[in-house]
């Protein structure tokens, strides 16, 4: 919540130039005539510097105060920076300055800078609202949820009407893993605005979560019913564009959470999760389209609802629905024979009505133990064996009966020093953009359980990699990363890739799930190139809104 900088100051009589631009900038503000007020304003500046003698402080730091809150609108957040501190040096008693720079902050991905600076304005007004409920917004994004809750429990005792706030306190009492408490709130927030459609999206996440599928049904239906999009707002106004987003609540996505966060354009996103189609004329004029749905095993059936969607829409689209479809494990295997120096393991897809004995399965089995085996539709390192025996085979079969599983041949690609190193691309466009290498000391690799954190001869390799990928992967290696992009197609995906002992790509898994976060903590050095692969999921998006003559958010006004 962006607040008024000169909140509580008297108002000034109009006996300067600068006084008379002041009130003019401010009134074009309040019409949300942004661009006449940034020139209002900047000319008020001009005059106060040529009667600076005349000019009282405090119109000079109104000024910068209305033109900081011009430039936030606009998204030039830097300037808006300069502007409240400029502001604050001539008169440190702006509540609503502080506030606001505490807002630039956390909009920028600096909540834990955005505290003191909320603190301060309220050590100047305790009663300030804004600051009140951003300081929340920056606790929780700070992972400081029990003094985020404590927060708005003193919120909630002054204004107990608030659905605002019980919505907040449901976030928060998730976050705390208090999910019966958590449904409490965000029921009383629907029960204070029966037209909450968020509270509504949350109870269908929480309930989906918990594995009670049809009361998640019934909540997203609830919630389409009130709002079939889910908005977000750009962090400039203008937007560059509009966007929308289609996901499946019940299948697996794209992870988008790092890849959107600050957007400078509007994002609508509509939860596809049912038979019925949604009414396009409704979804309104959109200049892209980015299919989420990226688990082909998952949500096949969403997967067609979107094409249909994408296609009655007539926009762009990233991330085709259609090409989505053979990126399940054992169509990779399909698509990616012939290419020069790449080795594809062999897959078996079995359904859940196979016969899993001895005999049967060794009538099937087209390669040589040991095996890989793993449900279809999981990811990560849960569910996931290697097996050394067609009995250790029926066994991991007959754990889950009603599954399709994977059967997947083992390729060994221990490096000479015995470790195990899988390295992620990803893909944006005509690029490909190095994410991660995961060192291990076994098959199963995955970052999050690796000894990296604690390895620094590991990191130093991950950063190196990280630095130059050419000096890794060679030419004729890339080159067959080149290949694996054509024959796929996507406009956004990820490659979990290693090198065998004789120079080969070993691909273990090309999807668009794959998820890149900036929650790098213990691997500061990660975060130039996670956020390489942001700027360019951005650059492609305008590209393919047709506004690619804008450059990212810039500071020129």
């Amino acid at each position: 919540m962006t607040t008024s900088a000169l909140a509580g100051q008297p108002a000034e009589p109009l006996t300067s130039p600068a006084a008379a631009h002041l009130q003019r900038g401010q009134q074009h503000c309040a019409a949300d005539r942004i661009d006449e007020a940034i020139a209002a304003l900047r000319a008020g500046l001009d005059a106060a510097d040529s009667d600076s003698a005349d000019c009282p402080p405090e119109i000079i730091a109104g000024l910068h105060a209305e033109l900081g809150n011009a430039y936030l609108r606009r998204g030039h957040l830097n300037l808006a920076s300069g502007s409240y501190q400029a502001a604050l040096r001539l008169d440190p008693h702006l509540t609503g300055c502080w506030c606001n720079l505490g807002n630039v902050h956390l909009r920028t991905g600096r909540a834990r800078d955005a505290i003191p600076l909320y603190l301060q304005a309220l050590r100047l007004t305790p009663t300030h609202w804004a600051s009140r409920t951003n300081l929340v917004e920056a606790l929780m994004a700070t992972e400081q949820y029990l003094v985020a809750r404590a927060a708005l429990q003193e919120l909630h005792e002054e204004r107990p009407q608030s659905s605002e706030i019980e919505h907040q306190l449901g976030k928060a009492c998730f976050e705390l893993n208090e999910t019966e408490q958590a449904i409490r709130h965000f029921e009383q927030a629907i029960a204070l605005n029966p037209d909450d459609a968020d509270s509504r999206y949350w109870i269908g996440g929480i309930k989906q979560k918990m594995g009670d599928i049809d009361a998640a049904q019934a909540a997203y239906a609830a919630a389409a019913q009130i709002r079939p999009l889910i908005r977000k707002q750009a962090i400039k106004s203008p937007p560059d564009f509009r966007l929308l987003a289609l996901y499946a609540p019940f299948g697996g996505n794209t992870p988008a959470q790092y890849l959107f966060k600050d957007a400078t354009y509007d994002i609508d996103t509509l939860a596809l999760f049912g038979p019925g189609q949604p009414d396009i004329a409704a979804l309104g004029d959109v200049d892209v389209v980015v299919n989420l749905i990226s688990d082909a095993d998952q949500a096949e059936a969403m997967l067609f609802a979107a094409a249909h969607i994408a296609e009655k829409l007539g926009k762009p689209v990233v991330n085709d629905p259609d090409k989505i479809l053979r990126t399940t494990r054992d169509a990779v295997a399909d698509v990616l024979p012939g290419i020069p120096g790449c080795r594809i393991p062999r897959i078996l897809r079995l359904d859940p009505d196979t016969d899993v004995s001895t005999a049967a399965l060794a009538a099937r089995l087209p390669f040589a133990f040991p095996v890989l085996a793993r449900p279809a539709g999981t990811h990560g390192g849960d569910d996931f064996e290697k097996l050394e025996s067609l009995d250790e085979l029926g066994r991991f079969l007959a754990r889950r009966p009603d599954s399709d599983h994977y059967v997947i041949e083992y390729i060994d690609y221990a490096s000479p020093d015995g470790h195990f190193r899988k390295y992620r691309f990803i893909f944006v466009g005509e690029e490909i953009l190095p994410y991660h290498l995961a060192i291990g000391n076994d098959w199963k690799v995955h970052h999050i359980s690796t000894d990296m954190a604690s390895q620094p001869w590991m990191q130093q390799e991950e950063a190196a990699f990280l630095a130059n990928p050419a000096a890794v992967f060679d030419a004729a290696q890339y080159q067959a990363l080149r290949a694996v992009r054509e024959r796929f197609g996507l406009d956004y995906f990820g490659i979990d890739c290693a090198l065998d002992s004789d120079g080969n790509l070993v691909v273990f898994e090309v999807n668009a799930s794959m998820l890149v976060h900036d929650d790098n903590a213990e691997f500061p050095y990660k975060d130039p190139f996670v956020r390489a692969i942001k700027a360019a999921f951005n650059s492609m998006l305008r590209n393919r809104a047709g506004r690619d003559r804008l450059t990212q958010l810039s500071d020129s006004p």
